[in-house]
């Protein structure tokens, strides 16, 4: 598919960005008509320890988390075993009689967070910031990190019920906003499963789909190949970053109380092309069926009235061109992005620069990897889709 030449500018920008220190080492792989047309690696899983980047390399992927969360929903969604008007209190008790934050004061909600809202985040819960919801979710996120090592470590439910209890940012359903939605979605599986979330992934979903690599912490035989993680000095130079952030072990060495359905995975390129090949494939691989095919096309589809949509273009600019639903982006007007792709693609990011497209047009999956600190939306990664993208006859 791809001419030798569109091969080597990958490449090429690839080198280039990793000498600038762009980023220290990554992966892409390409998938079309389910069959691997590209893959590709260069730079270093760990600088100091001069460990290239392998194709088991093992990253945290964070924000790619939540398609995986939103896909186990919809498998509690088609059992029959939640509905999207379930108030979300119905699982979580601090999801009951709701405070909204208006200027100073604050004042009740007047309708329930809805499992519908979690999946489109536009429940009002935010990450934090300097308003009053921001601040109030801040506090849950410090108290989460006081205790992470302690004997008494927060617990997905914990922290689900603590997110409860902070103003929400806007009434229920009246605007979006990028948050902990996913996080309380974890909960709710939680809670509508009757099984930790992490068993639920895995016996639901990673051990039928064979992602034996993905899970919410590495086994210390395995620690040796989860790359390190990097951050842009006041040098523009990359150095070492070790910070937890969201409530999430950075080491990834024991098993988390705080199981995050938004941030909390690690996995590897391989096996998170398991999980887009069975969404590309309409919900089954390798004959195993996850999702029915109804089922992945509400999970792909975007939902965001206009109100909703103009927030998110704010909160995202670089995504301009897409709109957003089940915790994925959707392209809906190529015209308008900036970076290449075609109606229907859909995908999310990762805070270290992970990043996932399926385009179902064109039978297309991009998967690229790397762990850079605020990496979600890399020059890098918008380069390397527009040659692909604009390689496709």
């Amino acid at each position: 598919m791809f001419a030798d030449t569109t091969i080597e500018r990958i490449r090429t920008v690839i080198r280039e960005s990793i000498g600038n220190q762009e980023v220290a080492g990554c992966s892409l792989l390409l998938i079309k008509d389910g069959q691997e047309m590209l893959y590709c690696e260069d730079g270093l899983a760990d600088r100091e320890a001069n460990v290239p980047i392998r194709r088991d390399t093992l990253f945290r992927i964070y924000s790619m988390t939540k398609p995986v969360t939103a896909a186990a929903a919809m498998m509690l969604l088609e059992r029959g075993m939640i509905d999207l008007q379930d108030p979300v209190g119905k699982y979580i008790p601090g999801f009951r009689n709701q405070l909204v934050a208006d200027g100073d004061k604050l004042v009740p909600a007047e309708r329930d967070v809805t499992i519908k809202h979690l999946l489109s985040m536009t429940s009002g819960l935010v990450y934090e910031g300097t308003d009053r919801a921001g601040q109030d979710t801040l506090t849950v996120f410090r108290d989460i990190d006081e205790r992470l090592f302690g004997e008494a470590p927060m617990s997905t439910m914990e922290v689900a019920n603590r997110l409860g209890a902070c103003a929400l940012k806007f009434q229920p359903g009246e605007s979006y906003e990028y948050g902990t939605s996913a996080d309380v979605m974890g909960a709710v599986i939680e809670a509508a499963s009757g099984m930790p979330f992490g068993e639920f992934l895995r016996g639901e979903l990673f051990e039928p789909l064979g992602m034996k690599d993905t899970g919410f912490w590495v086994p210390a035989d395995e620690r040796h190949r989860l790359a390190k993680t990097y951050a842009m000095n006041e040098n523009g130079e990359l150095e070492l970053y070790t910070g937890n952030h969201l409530g999430i072990i950075h080491q990834m060495d024991r098993p988390p109380a705080f199981e995050s359905g938004g941030a909390g995975l690690v996995s590897t390129i391989d096996d998170y092309a398991k999980f887009a090949n069975m969404l590309m494939n309409g919900g089954s691989a390798n004959g195993v069926r996850i999702l029915q095919p109804g089922t992945v096309k509400f999970l792909v589809s975007p939902s965001l009235n206009a109100v909703q949509q103009q927030k998110f273009e704010e909160k995202h600019p670089h995504k301009v061109g897409y709109s957003y639903g089940n915790y994925m982006r959707v392209m809906t007007d190529p015209g308008r992005a900036v970076t290449l792709g075609s109606i229907g693609e859909y995908g999310w990011d990762g805070w270290l620069g992970t990043h996932f497209s399926n385009n179902p047009r064109e039978r297309l999956t991009l998967l690229f990897m790397t762990q850079r600190k605020d990496g979600g939306a890399l020059s890098l990664t918008r380069k390397v889709r527009n040659i692909v993208f604009g390689s496709i006859n």
